[in-house]
């Protein structure tokens, strides 16, 4: 028995649908954004010194729409799954990996965790 036009059209079409959001979830999740706020980017300090240690021209602030600023411009970011890249303006190239809601830990070349950490530390002024 085969199935009228419009019931085959119609599972044709909602096969269509699930495809895009498998392949998305292939390479690495869906869209998201990053919490709004101010994030410090250091390097662990020892025992004997500092907690952390700075890193200078790391430090940026979440705006809306995937944007940022950071102590010399502007740009934006692209958060898929739990990887973060900055896309365009100072930090363009930078990648980072979420490590929670508000923590992130800088990625090497070969995207291995790295040993920067960038913290939410409260929202934009």
């Amino acid at each position: 028995m085969r199935l009228p036009i419009l019931p085959r059209y119609a599972l044709g079409l909602a096969v269509m649908a699930l495809l895009p959001s498998q392949a998305s979830a292939l390479q690495g999740g869906i869209l998201k954004t990053l919490p709004q706020g101010v994030y410090q980017c250091a390097l662990p300090g020892d025992a004997a010194g500092a907690a952390w240690l700075p890193v200078e021209g790391m430090d940026f602030t979440i705006l809306n729409a995937s944007s940022y600023q950071a102590d010399t411009g502007r740009g934006t970011y692209l958060l898929k799954g739990d990887k973060l890249v900055f896309t365009r303006g100072p930090l363009k190239g930078t990648r980072l990996q979420r490590q929670g809601e508000y923590t992130l830990r800088s990625l090497d070349q070969d995207g291995s965790l790295g040993a920067i950490r960038c913290v939410r530390l409260g929202p934009a002024v």
